[in-house]
């Protein structure tokens, strides 16, 4: 009978255990796939970003090689006789450095076979000395000759030779035909290692056509380093044309780390040009987070640890009271422990997150060095100069400076965006009175400024806030009033006060006369790196309304946009009115909030 209940304690001692055992396996399986699945959700969405981003930059260069090039076709148009010394002044801006990857840009014209010595001469006489035109051999019907030409690297533009590439010859028809900037696709040069390709832009005069403005490109340094550089060591990027079937690499980035083979390689297709070309994006290890590896081992280690534990533990209560009563308590005390590292790790995942979140200010932080230095020998050699820089010198010196000053003012607004929202306030009483007038002075010192712009004030409050940041969207809106104002219009500017819907809150408005917010895009245009649509002509950021709406709600206050009758944009927010005898306080927006409450 003993030894019949013994093996029956024994066994459901062993299932006991056994069922224990499997449970816990089973947890630490479960949480170890929770890990991996977060880990894998987070490598997603940066994967996602940096397919955004990439692609996003690439499609501004796109751009950017498509406005040089219409301009260049509108410039050649608008001359009364295309001349030789005229083309050389149109293309003297354009070089390799603005535009990767570019070899020469050249000037090309048609002719019938009976008509080529007409047209050399023709361009003799405008001023290409020496043009020898010679047809591209076995080329039938139409010819196509470069009479005029541009190098931006040495060897390239040689003029005369008549268009053989038949990829070349199919996007000068396709461009003459339909307009607008067409690109060929790519081809291999006689003689070169690289795959080249060529855009090309119709020039017309009145509305008559008159020939070909092209460019070259070598596919190697195409787009230069900007897509290499934000990919950086976490994805590989390749630009493909498709326009002839299967793809053919035009350009890639190649970061030092292996291929991640848990992530599929994202293929993305450009708008410009149309159905031509696309990117194709593959992650690396190093997207990977640092963290993904160790947590779901430690998540193992650790489930694996709870799981001997507790089947101990189970062997112990069913064998020994007391001895499972000991048990328990260090068995719970472990446990709390384990808990408690849980919850360490976590608070470190949050911590990372914050750390995303400072990523910008960071970077923009880190880069002011380098720029600083940039900014300071421009200056030293500008300042230098008694006469011995040539014009094409100064020329360049002010674009390296108006450069370096368009980056120091990107880094600023990234820095004051990312450090909007965590700053500690210093809330005082303000007399927005003298803070307008100060930030009026600053923004109209300049005589030309000053006549060029208009200002209507009425009396204004005094507010609680922190100084810094309330004179930094005053002046974010009045700058915005005086920059977005047509040039040939003077700005017109008009700051008001009244007391807002909310009790306690004044109503701040900046109202102006320039190129307006569509109402589709008000409800974005404070967010950030968003431009309303007619901006793109005026220099900018992107950030100044975002940081607007940063510290203004941080202030506990709201912020808005609104049509001005008549034309132009009223922007508007509100903050707490500052009750008599109120000095200030130092915190947080919540602080800020009780202090409403008390005074």
């Amino acid at each position: 009978m003993g030894t019949s209940r013994g093996r029956i304690l024994s066994r459901r001692s062993g299932l006991a255990v056994g069922l224990v055992i499997l449970l816990g396996v089973l947890g630490t399986g479960l949480s170890a796939f929770a890990l991996h699945v977060s880990a894998r959700n987070w490598t997603e969405r940066a994967f996602e970003h940096k397919q955004d981003v990439i692609t996003k930059v690439v499609t501004a260069e796109l751009i950017q090689y498509g406005t040089a090039l219409a301009d260049l076709s509108a410039s050649m148009g608008a001359q009364r006789e295309l001349t030789a010394e005229t083309f050389a002044a149109i293309t003297s801006p354009i070089n390799n450095a603005r535009l990767p990857g570019a070899t020469e840009v050249e000037y090309v014209v048609p002719a019938s076979p009976g008509d080529v010595q007409r047209v050399q001469s023709e361009w003799r006489r405008r001023g290409s000395d020496g043009l020898t035109l010679r047809p591209a051999p076995g080329a039938g019907g139409e010819h196509y000759f470069p009479v005029l030409g541009h190098a931006l690297v040495p060897g390239a533009a040689a003029v005369g030779g008549g268009v053989s590439q038949a990829e070349v010859v199919d996007a000068l028809r396709r461009a003459r035909i339909e307009g607008g900037i067409t690109t060929s696709a790519t081809y291999q040069p006689a003689g070169a290692a690289e795959r080249a390709f060529v855009m090309v832009a119709a020039v017309h005069d009145a509305g008559r056509f008159e020939g070909w403005v092209t460019m070259t490109f070598d596919g190697r340094d195409f787009l230069g380093a900007p897509p290499g550089i934000i990919g950086g060591n976490q994805v590989s990027v390749e630009l493909a044309d498709i326009s002839r079937g299967p793809p053919v690499t035009i350009a890639t980035w190649q970061p030092g780390a292996k291929p991640y083979s848990g992530l599929p390689a994202r293929t993305v297709e450009l708008t410009l040009p149309p159905k031509q070309w696309v990117l194709t994006i593959r992650p690396t290890v190093r997207l990977l987070p640092a963290t993904e590896e160790w947590l779901a081992r430690g998540a193992a280690v650790i489930g694996g640890l709870i799981t001997v534990l507790l089947a101990t533990l189970t062997a112990t209560v069913v064998t020994s009271r007391d001895r499972a009563v000991r048990r328990v308590d260090q068995a719970t005390a472990e446990l709390r422990l384990d808990i408690e590292r849980r919850e360490a790790v976590e608070q470190q995942l949050l911590r990372r997150e914050e750390e995303l979140v400072g990523f910008a200010g960071v970077v923009a932080h880190d880069l002011r060095s380098p720029l600083a230095t940039v900014i300071g020998f421009a200056g030293l050699i500008a300042a230098a100069d008694e006469g011995g820089l040539s014009e094409k010198q100064r020329a360049n010196l002010a674009r390296v400076q108006n450069s370096a000053a368009r980056m120091q003012a990107l880094i600023d607004d990234l820095l004051a965006y990312a450090t909007a929202d965590n700053t500690t306030l210093r809330i005082t009483r303000i007399d927005l009175d003298e803070m307008v007038d100060s930030i009026l002075a600053e923004r109209l010192g300049a005589a030309s400024a000053a006549a060029a712009t208009r200002v209507d004030r009425g009396t204004l409050p005094a507010v609680q806030g922190d100084p810094t940041q309330v004179r930094q969207v005053l002046d974010n809106l009045i700058g915005n009033a005086i920059k977005y104002t047509p040039p040939e219009r003077a700005a017109e500017i008009r700051i008001s006060a009244a007391p807002a819907a909310d009790v306690g809150m004044s109503r701040i408005e900046v109202a102006d006369r320039g190129i307006g917010v569509p109402e589709a895009q008000r409800a974005e245009v404070f967010n950030a790196f968003t431009r309303a649509e007619g901006s793109e002509k005026f220099p900018g950021t992107g950030l100044g309304l975002a940081i607007v709406q940063r510290i203004v709600e941080r202030h506990g206050g709201s912020v808005g946009v609104e049509a001005n009758p008549g034309g132009g944009t009223v922007f508007w927010f509100t903050l707490a009115t500052a009750a008599e005898g109120f000095t200030g306080i130092n915190g947080t927006r919540e602080s800020l909030v009780r202090a409403e409450h008390t005074h």
